[in-house]
């Protein structure tokens, strides 16, 4: 455990001054973090990075505040700090990763952490209005079991996650009659709770509390972690999977029905219950100028259609949907396919953490889990006796699982595929009110399939503080500050590649997930190059008067300079931790389906090789990435597999009435 102690946090509140110091025309700054060191904000930045780093990150935390002390850092001048840092970041890699991982938490806390009353002192200044409006206390439709105690309950199924994969598992089976116990290793939350706050959302609704590093800090992960999982964060995007996807899922891993006329009907199944039209897809200033860039190029421009119920859809409120969506208007599994299990009787555990799957003699025979309350501190152990298990808590976590149980296979891990991301942000004339509307309500699909049936969509993202302040590139501190007063010009430009390249996730020795992922392979990397020219491209072709990468030492291009030697420079940026940000809310692959056990963990219908019992249910059976934000491909497999589980499910057991 790290001890703060007062010299130390004198130290890092003034690290946290140099970071983000004060500029012209703000004279009362005086040192905010400093100030407020026995306060809020450092203490803060402590908990973050106590809560995120791992242990030689946290050993490199405590060096680095020692040494600067050792130079009197405390009593140097703003100028002198930030040039000391930049000569201590210089002396070797693990001092280097701890000045950029507070740096980075800095800016998403100076910019996003709001203040007793839900607001930041710096969103005035960027166009923000924080919350809007305000949500009336409801009842929730969904009632979750306490444990009381040690508990064991029988099943005829037990589904590990809630998300788009075991949320519509677990409605289906209990649409057949059987009864089902559904873990979510994260809490309920619901419309009430909902308040419209970036850093809140994260630490309640994301995986690990908001974005991760992978353990080689080359992309930042954003899962949801919640009851509803993705489904409850995501930005409601809705595409189907493309024909030649599914067709090489069939032709080079043997599943059965991906390219035929009984898919197609799961798909249709998926679209209705989530209500996927297109009447709630209003284009908000930045996607207006993408369109504009993608005619002005004759490239293909669509509206997204996207789950919404448009009896309660509100365009004002639309751009919060990644903090959770107040309105009730997401037709999330926690309104759909959730709601329907609920109502059938299944039985819903949240805060309740899948540690293995019990088997015996090659087949399942129910989960063992651990509760924990985080208000009371109460725990318990949570035992499922149920003869099918349904394995869908996410491409991270779904591998660790098996990982923990000492079952799946060699290929458990392998192959994890995560849409990397890039990200560049144009600078406009007009106050673009990014933070209106819904965050995809049109992409470009002109680059889907540029080689070898891989390539990119061209997106947008949500307005955030918090997170597009630890993006941006970060040069001096008094440019970054700069660019952040002038944030309310900007719209930002999203790629997203289809990878055909992978990474891994393992466990460490307590069990817990680690995933590791570099973008090293050559067609990634090339269409990882035509995305940022691409991107580059368009911003110029919609009136952008400055453009930035977002990577470390970006350059610029500002109008009137030379378009093409911006791009090559761009370009020339590694993609990786010290050169590009890259981001991924898409993680697939590592227990895909497939009829090669040494490639594959379960087969073409989602039961593991190696037991009976258990399936896959989520986007880690994913045989290849889809190239598409995954939700609805998601959905409609394991609106599939539902119908193997139950046909291997036999009616006897029957779950403990809570």
């Amino acid at each position: 455990m790290l001890e703060l102690t007062d010299t130390r946090r004198e130290i890092l509140g003034g690290l946290c001054d140099t970071v983000v110091p004060a500029i012209a025309g703000d004279p009362d700054y005086d040192g905010f973090f400093a100030r407020k060191a026995s306060n809020l904000w450092v203490p803060q930045v402590v908990e973050y990075l106590l809560a995120g780093m791992p242990e030689d990150q946290r050993t490199s935390l405590l060096a680095l505040l020692d040494t600067l002390d050792q130079k009197d850092f405390a009593r140097r001048s703003p100028r002198s700090r930030e040039q000391m840092v930049r000569e201590v970041s210089l002396t070797g890699p693990n001092a280097a990763r701890a000045i950029d991982a507070l740096r980075a938490l800095t800016l998403f806390l100076f910019y996003g952490l709001p203040d007793e009353h839900g607001q930041n002192p710096n969103w005035s200044t960027l166009g923000y209005p924080g919350p809007i409006a305000a949500t009336p206390a409801v009842e929730r439709p969904l009632g979750t079991y306490t444990p009381d105690g040690d508990t064991t309950l029988e099943a005829d199924v037990c589904v590990v996650g809630s998300g788009a994969g075991g949320g519509v598992i677990a409605g289906m089976l209990s649409a057949r009659g059987l009864t089902v116990v559904v873990l979510e290793a994260g809490g309920y939350f619901d419309d009430a709770d909902f308040n419209q706050l970036e850093i809140p959302a994260y630490q309640n609704l994301y995986w690990r509390g908001g974005p991760t590093p992978t353990a080689d800090a080359n992309v930042s992960l954003l899962a949801g972690c919640c009851l509803g999982g993705g489904t409850v964060v995501n930005w409601t995007n809705s595409l189907r999977p493309t024909p030649r996807v599914r067709e090489q899922w069939q032709r080079e891993f043997g599943l059965e029905g991906p390219v035929d006329g009984d898919f197609d009907q799961h798909l249709e199944a998926v679209w209705e219950r989530l209500q996927v039209n297109d009447r709630c897809s209003e284009l908000n200033r930045p996607q207006q100028l993408m369109k504009a860039g993608a005619e002005k190029l004759g490239w293909s421009f669509k509206t997204v259609q996207r789950n919404t119920d448009e009896r309660r859809y509100s365009f004002e409120t639309a751009g919060y949907l990644g903090f959770g969506d107040h309105t009730g208007a997401k037709q999330s599994t926690v309104k759909t396919y959730l709601q329907d299990a609920y109502d059938r009787g299944a039985v819903l555990l949240t805060r309740c953490r899948a540690q293995r799957i019990l088997v015996q003699r090659d087949h399942a025979v129910g989960v063992e889990a651990n509760w924990a309350d985080p208000d009371t501190g109460r725990r318990a152990q949570v035992t499922i006796h149920a003869p099918q298990v349904v394995v869908a808590c996410g491409a991270l976590e779904s591998p660790a699982l098996l990982l923990r149980s000492g079952i799946g296979g060699p290929a458990v891990g392998h192959h994890l595929h995560l849409h990397p991301t890039i990200a560049t942000v144009g600078f406009y004339a007009d106050d673009l009110e990014a933070w209106k509307g819904a965050p995809q309500a049109g992409l470009i699909d002109e680059f889907e399939n540029v080689e070898q049936e891989h390539g990119f969509l061209i997106e947008s993202p949500q307005y955030t503080t918090a997170l597009a302040a630890s993006a941006l590139p970060y040069t001096d501190a008094q440019t970054h500050k700069r660019l952040m007063s002038n944030f309310r010009h900007a719209a930002t430009f999203i790629a997203v590649l289809r990878d055909r390249g992978h990474g891994r996730v393992t466990i460490d020795r307590a069990g817990s997930a680690v995933t590791r992922y570099s973008l090293t392979d050559k067609l990634d990397v090339l269409n990882a190059q035509r995305a940022i020219e691409a991107q580059a491209r368009l911003h110029a072709a919609a009136g952008a008067q400055h453009i930035l990468a977002t990577a470390a030492d970006a350059p610029g291009w500002r109008r009137g300079e030379n378009l093409d030697q911006f791009v090559t420079r761009a370009q020339r940026i590694p993609l990786q931790a010290g050169g590009w940000k890259l981001f991924s809310a898409h993680q697939m692959g590592t227990c895909r389906m497939g009829t090669d056990p040494r490639r594959s963990v379960a087969d073409p219908w989602g039961e593991l090789h190696d037991v009976a019992g258990v399936w896959i249910g989520d986007a880690s059976a994913f045989p290849t990435a889809t190239g598409t934000n995954p939700m609805i491909t998601i959905m409609a497999l394991a609106h599939r597999n539902a119908q193997a589980i139950a046909a291997a499910t036999p009616r006897t057991a029957r779950t403990t009435s809570p």
